[in-house]
């Protein structure tokens, strides 16, 4: 590959920065600077007075000036199979699941269908500026197959798998406990490592898989000890009481996942709202991440997740846009709801721990916080080009102040996808704003 270099405003997380952004040495940022991208890596950022003399005739310079690059968005839980169940009207969890996303994954069987869905939802993760995610696919190994088709070919490093649901679901949606994990092994063996694609035993939450599911699920786990664990726990009062009732012997909702060797790093739940200390404890001790769901556990009305405890806590975090449970593709969107749910708990989300969220923090909880996340050297090359001018309301907020935190707070209150001028995925531009006006070519 070419070398080539972006030249405009950079703003990345070099670590954590607290959730009140108390470490301001956390967040970098190089106003007027240079992107050099060599081998879809990231080779060296700096300020474009000491990088462009540097340059050699043949890197290709992308002058974006007036623009905010941020590493590429990490969403830790999302449903491509639901790109038609969003914005369906009026129930909580388990009446939603039964009413509209079981009928509509039914549909998955059919490849054709699998692969239609699967290239609308990746081309409106990446007009999101999304271009790592952890997804769920439906029960039909071939949901995965044309997932992870469509993900390879647009260059994306992207984490999925096969649901496995074998009680509690419709004809059509179920499963077999010997079946389930072999086509989950195949399906290993076909995708995991292969270019930027990653496997993740899919349990589609515990009231769908029966004890011997869950139990050789575990087993598969611990045979494939790179490969990814999902789920969901804790999100709704009335799951958590089913929960209770099908596995009584345990401790927990989340004591059902480590009783089966569920708990581990690389390990994402999402949800996570109603757990207690010991719980949030057992996460930080297995490594596990919990995967915070605003916009969906709003239009749900599943609860608040409460950051504060979570940090505590110490275990991984990181945020998910949960579509179609989720309102919305839009990380930038997400962290304002993201906002706005702890604002209601009495704790401000600093601008600065908003960006961790959305980028390294989500690469962390993922264990890919040393190739994704930032703009460090040797990171992959994946960017989010955003445009602080994307609408007249943004253009007129974001001129108020010459901050980059506070163009970033903006952005993630005010912007859509006309906030994402470009994507680019290991060096690569992915995607383009239709009707974005064409740039010049140095």
């Amino acid at each position: 590959m070419a070398d080539v270099a972006i030249r405009a405003d950079f703003l990345h997380c070099l670590r954590d920065p607290g959730l009140d952004g108390s470490d301001a040495g956390a967040v970098e940022h190089v106003r007027d600077g240079v992107l050099l991208i060599r081998d879809g890596r990231i080779e060296r950022l700096a300020p474009a007075a000491a990088m462009l003399p540097r340059l050699g005739p043949d890197v290709r310079v992308h002058d974006r000036r007036g623009m905010l690059v941020v590493p590429g968005f990490v969403d830790t839980h999302v449903h491509f199979p639901q790109v038609d169940v969003i914005a369906s009207y009026g129930s909580q969890l388990l009446d939603w699941l039964e009413r509209y996303t079981f009928p509509e994954e039914q549909r998955f069987a059919d490849a054709a269908h699998a692969r239609a869905a699967a290239s609308f939802f990746l081309d409106r993760l990446l007009e999101n500026g999304t271009t790592t995610a952890s997804v769920f696919c439906t029960v039909h190994p071939g949901s995965v197959d044309a997932f992870f088709e469509a993900s390879e070919a647009r260059g994306l490093l992207m984490v999925a798998g096969k649901c496995l649901m074998d009680r509690h679901a419709p004809d059509g949606l179920r499963d077999t406990t010997p079946g389930g994990i072999d086509d989950s092994r195949a399906l290993i063996e076909r995708w995991h490592g292969r270019g930027r694609s990653h496997y993740s035993i899919t349990v589609r939450f515990a009231v769908t898989s029966t004890e011997a599911q869950l139990e050789a699920a575990g087993r598969l786990a611990a045979e494939h000890p790179t490969v990814y664990v999902q789920s969901h726990v804790a999100e709704n009062r009335d799951e958590v009481a089913w929960v209770a009732r099908l596995f009584p012997e345990r401790r927990s909702y989340l004591d059902v996942y480590d009783h089966y060797g569920l708990l581990r790093e690389r390990a994402v739940y999402a949800h996570c709202i109603w757990l207690d200390d010991a719980d949030r404890a057992r996460l930080a001790a297995s490594g596990t991440a919990a995967s915070f769901c605003p916009t969906s556990n709003l239009f749900i009305g599943s609860g608040l997740y409460d950051l504060r405890q979570a940090i505590a806590a110490g275990h991984p975090i990181g945020l998910g846009t949960d579509v179609g449970g989720g309102t919305g593709y839009s990380m930038l969107r997400t962290l304002g709801e993201a906002y706005k749910v702890q604002q209601l708990l009495g704790i401000s989300l600093h601008p600065a721990y908003a960006l961790y969220l959305a980028t390294l923090g989500g690469a962390r909880s993922m264990y890919l916080g040393d190739r994704i996340g930032s703009l460090q050297p040797g990171r992959d090359a994946d960017l989010a080009v955003l445009d602080p001018a994307g609408t007249p309301l943004l253009a007129r907020r974001t001129a108020l102040r010459d901050d980059p935190l506070d163009t970033f707070f903006a952005l993630a209150t005010l912007a859509d996808d006309r906030g994402v001028l470009e994507t680019w995925a290991a060096g690569v531009p992915v995607h383009r704003r239709a009707g974005a006006a064409p740039v010049a070519r140095p």
